[in-house]
């Protein structure tokens, strides 16, 4: 919990950046970091070292991203939540309940053996394995996101406002 909060500042994710971050179109294209990371670690066998390149080129899109979509003025959308619910994760872990904390451990624990597979395929260079490893890895984050909508429909109940986005807003 605390490598991700330190992820977050890292990144200087503001309300801003949270805000615009929370567009569907941001939470759908990081998506395809994935499935980039693994092209441009494969680019090794292409184009050798300018791979460190497109390595620097996926680094750059996951720092560019949550800033390049405007903010929306809807929050209906299930990305948009569990985005949003992610910032109440990180920032407002110890005020969940046991159980919001507990379902949001139990897909970060599933996620752990998709890049395992996926950093021992793109060494061995196996493509079709790529895809798998791809895959087990990104599903998990998707449970995550869903378990960080529920967190935000939730709090929302309890609370009613979500800090840093605009008041009065019903996100369920």
């Amino acid at each position: 919990m605390k490598i991700a909060l330190r992820a977050d500042r890292l990144m200087g994710t503001t309300d801003e950046v949270w805000l615009r971050h929370a567009n569907p179109w941001s939470g759908w294209t990081r998506l395809s970091i994935l499935p980039l990371w693994a092209l441009a670690i494969w680019g090794r066998v292409w184009i050798g070292g300018y791979a460190w390149g497109a390595v620097a080129l996926v680094l750059i899109w996951i720092w560019f991203n949550p800033r390049v979509f405007a903010p929306r003025v809807l929050f209906d959308k299930w990305m948009l939540r569990g985005v949003l619910g992610e910032r109440l994760f990180l920032q407002f872990n110890e005020a969940l309940p046991a159980h919001h904390r507990r379902m949001a451990i139990i897909p970060g624990y599933g996620s752990v053996p998709g890049p395992l597979v996926l950093g021992w395929v793109l060494w061995v260079l196996d493509p079709a394995f790529v895809v798998f490893g791809v895959i087990l890895a990104a599903l998990p984050k998707q449970w995550f996101l869903d378990r960080m909508v529920w967190i935000l429909e939730d709090w929302q109940r309890q609370d009613g406002h979500v800090p840093g986005m605009p008041k009065g807003v019903n996100y369920v």
